[in-house]
């Protein structure tokens, strides 16, 4: 089992939801902290929340949608603290509209902010990594990835992209130091549908608010319980964690009858 104490981690999108409480575990292990989001005034308050106020915490503003800026971003890490040892590329954001309506910049977007900036997080910090006795890249999906549902084509495919990814760099990294693990979440109880950019949602008729409170009602696992599952699994080295018992569900029942679990996606949804 691998141990956190003393680790450099970085942590993507850490101003809220699981970010947020990614950093309150990790800070719990005494881990030195690399944290960004695109909200610096959210970024503090995580600070604030933290247990260890004494630990080695970096905060930047960063915007995971721009390369450069995330390639900048990177080699700021490595000046500041000299090596990184965990990286958590969480940061991203939904879309709720139709694939016909919706504009390729909406999908650009999405694709930009979920699955590049993993891609870039990954490469970029990958030869950082390498370098290290034992490190982890960490790149977090969703349960979309598996199951598509509708109105989401650009989230359902950005996380689709980010498990295949990080799987394939799983082959690629036996026998080095470095483990790959994709974490696929189900309903997380978090502010993404609320942040969202919302034309249309899943269920015919509901508008943001409304489907911001029906998500709520039904995501089973709560931010913190999620942000735990992730430290343990990169604790224990895993290379697919699920995350809620609606991910093992979902996977499961889609893998023996998709044509099933597509109609009740649809039904509750």
């Amino acid at each position: 089992m691998g141990k956190l104490s003393g680790n450099v981690v970085v942590v993507t999108g850490a101003g809220s939801g699981i970010g947020r409480e990614l950093a309150v575990e990790l800070s719990k292990r005494d881990c030195k902290l690399a944290l960004s989001d695109i909200n610096f005034e959210n970024l503090q308050e995580t600070q604030s929340l933290l247990p260890n106020q004494s630990g080695d915490v970096k905060l930047d503003k960063l915007d995971v949608s721009d390369k450069e800026a995330f390639r900048s971003y990177v080699d700021d890490v490595i000046a500041h603290f000299g090596h990184v040892d965990r990286v958590i590329n969480n940061a991203g954001r939904s879309h709720a509209d139709g694939f016909l309506d919706g504009s390729e910049a909406d999908f650009e977007l999405i694709m930009n902010t979920n699955f590049w900036s993993a891609y870039h997080g990954t490469k970029f910090f990958l030869p950082h990594l390498l370098e290290r006795p034992e490190a982890t890249i960490v790149n977090v999906s969703s349960i979309n990835a598996l199951v598509p549902f509708a109105n989401q084509s650009s989230y359902n495919v950005s996380k689709a992209a980010i498990m295949s990814l990080t799987e394939s760099l799983g082959m690629e990294l036996k026998g080095t130091t470095v483990k790959s693990m994709v974490v696929i979440p189900g309903g997380v109880r978090t502010n993404i549908v609320r942040n969202s950019k919302f034309v249309k949602g899943a269920k015919e008729g509901m508008n943001q608010e409304e489907s911001a409170k029906y998500f709520e009602k039904i995501a089973i696992t709560s931010a913190p319980r999620a942000a735990k599952r992730i430290v343990r699994g990169i604790m224990k080295n895993k290379s697919r964690l699920r995350v809620g018992p609606d991910a093992y569900l979902l996977d499961y029942l889609f893998r023996i009858s998709p044509g099933f679990i597509k109609r009740l996606v649809l039904l509750l949804a």
